[in-house]
């Protein structure tokens, strides 16, 4: 079983921003809360992990999880980041959540609903036994909250084959754009549809494994999954 506490922490409500994390374009959407970018990375279920190898730029999925003001990663033992986070890895992460299509009148003003949120800062390698188990609990429960506590422990073995990067949140910035088309006022005649198609993740009706035995029952928090 997991168990964790987390370490109380004086923080205040929004990041500082950086050089780095102020963008040149929309600057408006641009936003340092702490509340957005812990929502945004909480609801979603993946994030790109972005660092340089051998002079170029590689970009991998995978998932996350936050803990407090600690971005953990999952990765492989044997996977190239993880290898060369024995030193500080300086790492881009980005998270991004689409709620919907953007569609104008014009073709340049097409556009997408969209939550963001961009981390930079140097990774680490988890290697206390401690902080691992706490860093893959929290990645269970950001799958599916109730999960951690709800399947067996990793053994050393398979603790052994998995690696955990951890980030902290501090060069961190949100990027939200809301509303409908932004189209020139010489276009809003034309006879074209113009609007927002919203998206949203919806989960279906858990389907057991074939080899699951009848009698176990679907737990309550995959009943009513929601992101």
């Amino acid at each position: 079983m997991y168990y964790y506490k987390l370490k109380r922490q004086s923080v205040t409500t929004t990041y500082d921003p950086t050089s780095r994390t102020t963008p040149t374009r929309y600057r408006e959407r641009a936003s340092y809360d702490r509340d957005v970018v812990h929502r945004i990375l909480d609801e979603a279920l993946i994030c790109h992990l972005g660092y340089v190898n051998d002079g170029r730029p590689v970009v991998l999925p995978t998932t996350h999880a936050r803990c407090g003001e600690t971005l953990y990663l999952h990765g492989s033992t044997g996977s190239r980041p993880m290898l060369s986070a024995h030193a500080a890895l300086p790492v881009c992460v980005t998270a991004t959540l689409v709620d919907g299509l953007v569609l104008a009148r014009s073709a340049l003003h097409h556009s997408l609903v969209y939550r963001s949120v961009v981390v930079l800062g140097d990774a680490r390698l988890v290697d206390d036994p401690e902080e691992k188990l706490r860093a893959l609990g929290c990645l269970l429960d950001h799958v599916a909250a109730g999960r951690a506590d709800d399947c067996r422990a990793p053994n050393p073995r398979e603790l052994a084959m998995t690696a955990v990067l951890a980030l902290d949140l501090v060069e961190v910035s949100a990027k939200v754009r809301s509303g409908g088309p932004a189209d020139e006022p010489e276009d809003l005649e034309l006879p074209h549809w113009a609007g927002v198609v919203p998206l949203s993740v919806t989960a279906g009706n858990p389907v057991p494994a074939d080899d699951l035995d009848p009698a176990v029952p679907v737990p309550p928090y995959l009943a009513a999954y929601s992101r």
